[in-house]
């Protein structure tokens, strides 16, 4: 049989046989390589097309240090004669008062051009405290910046520049992105400027301690710092997140970095621009994930919703008719999957205006009409301690002797807005702020507003007994 065909090969035309062989050579072409092609997006078109619009951030921070510099203490007026001589010569040998100076301190980020007239988005942690902001483009020309806004809650910032004409990014759609999609990410890593790296989209509505209002995108592109405040791009060359956080053990990347979708993050600059300031909608309830326990306890079939585990008095919640066991289920017509999706769609919704809840209570679907007041003030009103969201209460002698310790206060309760929720849990019993004893309310209320901005604060308590130490960013 192999002679046969040996024969008929040898036999046959040879432009014939040239001719199958490239037929075939193309159809495997086709299978083999075009879908790869058709998925696979053109990294380098991408970054010709954003990176004229990726700026890198310049801050500098005056640092008080001590030192030697400074003035004498004034001269006292001294008596004439030889006492006076006395103490005039003790006082002019007397060494320099040491007075602290003026270090500048600097810091790099990243970021990108949204509009022509030269308004720049960042994250607001690469500008918190400076003194100075200073924004270098593409093309080497650098910028005095001035701070039109930032929003602590999304870590979003905004700057203006006084330029024209400047390079813009296209801003896409956050909310049509799918896992798995590809993604580029522009920035300047340790200060190295305008690098690209690339991943996919790993997942979305991402939850993260201590962040609230902000439904992550989590990618495995790398993202170091330096990258923070830099745009995610995808394949068609749009921005679809701001670079933000990354998840580390060492200081750098380890295949997990998170970014602000950016359709919150326009919604913020769009009111910083308007405003200088964003305004988010109050319910003024304190809510819990609805485990299958608690499911089954409420004769529920699934775990969907927010358990309302307590209505705050005077509150948009509590005059519309919201109760304690109250379990949440929609909001303005949008389904509540998870608890940590309620505080995102109440906090973007308008202030002072109607809001449908729709709650289960005893079985039975009811929705309430609510009006919400604003985030920050609802939170003012309350007790000294409300702007952290905490309801404390001060160690009784027998709990003190109990526990082995001297003072504390025991945590009854955390707003769902508090900046501490994720970190500290009801039942905790802090001890200590920053090294600083916790008697009463008063002791922590003092305690957190004397704590410094750009480092966590360290919080030591006792959990289910436990000794345990914290370390809490308050921004």
């Amino acid at each position: 049989m192999l002679d046969f065909l040996t024969a008929r090969r040898a036999t046959a035309p040879r432009t014939t046989v040239l001719f199958a062989l490239v037929l075939i050579f193309a159809a495997m072409t086709v299978l083999v390589t075009t879908p790869a092609q058709a998925k696979y997006p053109d990294f380098t078109t991408l970054v010709k097309k954003n990176a004229p619009a990726v700026v890198n951030i310049n801050t500098v921070t005056k640092v008080q240090q001590p030192g030697r510099s400074g003035s004498m203490p004034q001269m006292p007026n001294l008596p004439p004669g030889p006492l006076g001589d006395m103490f005039r010569d003790f006082f002019e040998r007397m060494p320099q008062q040491s007075m602290p100076r003026s270090r500048p301190a600097q810091s790099l980020g990243s970021g990108f051009i949204v509009s022509e007239d030269g308004y720049v988005l960042t994250n607001a942690h690469v500008i918190r405290g400076a003194d100075e902001i200073s924004v270098r483009l593409n093309d080497q020309r650098e910028f005095s910046a001035e701070l039109v806004g930032e929003d602590r809650r999304t870590d979003i910032a905004l700057l203006k520049i006084d330029a024209k004409n400047l390079p813009t990014v296209t801003v896409g759609d956050s909310d049509k992105i799918d896992v798995g999609e590809w993604v580029l990410a522009i920035g300047a890593p340790f200060g190295l400027d305008y690098s690209a790296t690339h991943g996919i989209v790993s997942a979305i509505g991402r939850d993260l301690p201590n962040e609230t209002y902000v439904p992550f995108i989590q990618t495995d592109a790398p993202v170091n710092p330096g990258n923070s405040g830099g745009p995610l791009i995808n394949a068609d060359g749009e921005v679809i997140g701001v670079n933000s956080q990354i998840y580390t053990s060492s200081g750098g990347y380890m295949g997990i970095s998170f970014a602000i979708p950016v359709n919150v993050a326009m919604n913020v600059v769009e009111q910083l621009k308007s405003d200088g300031q964003v305004r988010r909608g109050y319910l003024g309830v304190i809510i819990q994930p609805v485990t299958d326990e608690l499911a089954r306890s409420f004769g529920l079939d699934d775990t969907r919703g927010a358990l309302v585990a307590q209505v705050q008095p005077d509150t948009p919640a509590e005059q519309a008719g919201i109760e304690s066991g109250d379990i949440i289920t929609e909001f303005n017509g949008k389904p509540i999957r998870r608890s940590g999706q309620l505080p995102r769609l109440v906090g973007s919704a308008p202030v002072g205006k109607p809001a449908d809840v729709t709650v289960l209570r005893n079985g039975e679907e009811m929705t309430f009409e609510v009006i919400l007041s604003d985030l920050d003030a609802g939170l003012a009103d309350g007790s000294t301690l409300s702007k952290y969201g905490l309801s404390v209460i001060p160690l009784e002698k027998d709990d003190r002797g109990s526990l082995g310790v001297r003072h504390g206060v025991t945590i009854e309760s955390i707003a769902v807005d508090s900046p501490l929720v994720g970190a500290l849990e009801a039942g905790d019993v802090i001890l200590e702020v920053n090294r600083r004893p916790i008697r009463d309310e008063n002791d922590l209320n003092a305690a957190l507003d004397s704590a410094p901005d750009n480092r966590p604060v360290a919080i030591r308590l006792l959990r289910r007994g436990q000794p345990l130490f914290l370390a809490v960013d308050l921004n």
